[in-house]
């Protein structure tokens, strides 16, 4: 059996999530590490919950940063929907 990549995340009720890492990448623009990750749970619309982060990839506790400037976000959205069309694309 494979073993998944996974990250152990606090919930806003201070509880301890295993997520998967979906992915991870540099961005040479900001010069930050991102980090794209989901607990596989469902919003209401039943689409996977889908987290991203800021993190160190030197830092062996991983901790992870918020994302606070709205160009940071539409790189991971870009980032994702060009994910998602390839997904569909291959009929996965």
């Amino acid at each position: 059996m494979e073993e998944k990549n996974t990250i152990t995340v606090k919930d806003e009720k201070g509880n301890k999530v295993v997520c998967d890492i979906l992915f991870t990448f540099e961005n040479d623009e900001t010069g930050k590490s991102y980090i794209v990750y989901t607990d596989n749970t469902k919003d209401s619309k039943g689409k996977t919950q889908v987290y991203a982060s800021i993190y160190d990839p030197k830092d062996k506790e991983m901790k992870l940063t918020p994302i606070e400037t709205e160009k940071e976000w539409k790189v991971i959205e870009t980032i994702l929907k060009t994910l998602q069309e390839e997904v569909v694309k291959n009929g996965e």
